[in-house]
């Protein structure tokens, strides 16, 4: 069987009403859906890569593309899982935890989008605890990080109450003109003080020598 060899298909992550999981093919078409219909207002760009300006068709195909290559690209020293959040069965967008050189550096970095449509709801706080139980539970991380604009404070609150502390700031060129990124960074310690919902991990076990862990 294909998870034999490609074991991070059992991976699963449930807290509240999420599952986070990598999808197969038809949930895959759904999450490339969703991102179709939208991930920000028309007027704002919270993302350095512009791929959520695409019109709907390419941003679905960069989606799927993308899905892919993380796939297709792992290795221990230097992966990516993007993991499609469901809540009640649908995919509604995607959380990502990546590093490189895990196995001595033990430290993450995370990123993410949600549908238009299910913004607002705490899901992406939901979503972003899931995966820092996962790096620091499951894998043994000691530190995480995230970066978001400083005109972006929806990200940037749910890093805060998660125990994130400033990390610095990058500044980038957007259409044009310098815009301000900010760096967070989340210590082991911090987080173990961090008041976060419940969370479980199954089929963790025979992922570990992927993760580098």
């Amino acid at each position: 069987m294909l998870i034999d060899h490609w074991p991070l298909l059992g991976l699963r992550l449930r807290t509240g009403r999420l599952e986070l999981r990598l999808p197969d093919e038809e949930e895959l078409a759904e999450l490339a859906d969703v991102a179709a219909k939208g991930v920000h207002e028309p007027d704002r760009r919270p993302f350095l890569r512009p791929w959520s300006d695409l019109p709907p068709a390419e941003r679905a195909r960069e989606v799927v593309q993308r899905h892919w290559r993380r796939r297709g690209s792992w290795t221990p020293r230097d992966w990516s899982l993007d993991l499609t959040v469901f809540e009640d069965g649908h995919p509604v967008g995607i959380q990502q935890v990546g590093a490189q050189d895990f196995g001595i550096l033990r430290e993450v970095r995370t990123g993410s989008w949600l549908g238009l449509e299910h913004q607002g709801r705490g899901i992406g706080r939901s979503m972003r605890s899931a995966v820092l139980h996962l790096a620091f539970a499951g894998l043994g991380a000691s530190e995480a990080t995230t970066m978001s604009f400083a005109d972006n404070p929806a990200p940037l609150r749910i890093s805060r109450r998660l125990g994130y502390r400033p990390d610095g700031i990058a500044r980038d060129i957007v259409d044009g003109e310098a815009v301000v990124t900010e760096r967070l960074r989340l210590t082991r310690s911090d987080w173990e003080l961090t008041d976060r919902p419940e969370v479980s991990v199954a089929g963790l076990g025979p992922c570990l020598a992927l993760f580098g862990a």
